[in-house]
């Protein structure tokens, strides 16, 4: 494989990024409205924001390190 495929193939992987951050922004936008409705959940509603981001997150660090993976492994 060339380098421009590999480079256009790390590029795929890390826009894994752009999914996690709108997601994230969702949930956020998502539990602000919550807590605005119900100040007396706020503490359930930060739990479950935290592991929607948490997971959220996880999808991006795994689209990183597939992109290193593209470039170390597919680049020699």
């Amino acid at each position: 494989m060339t380098s421009p495929f590999i480079a256009i193939a790390a590029a795929v992987a890390v826009l894994t990024g752009i999914g996690a951050a709108i997601g994230i922004g969702i949930a956020t936008k998502a539990a602000v409205e919550a807590v605005a409705r119900q100040p007396e959940a706020d503490g359930s509603i930060t739990k479950l924001l935290m592991l929607g981001a948490a997971l959220a997150e996880g999808t991006a660090v795994f689209g990183l390190v597939v992109a290193i993976l593209i470039i170390l492994f597919m680049g020699q």
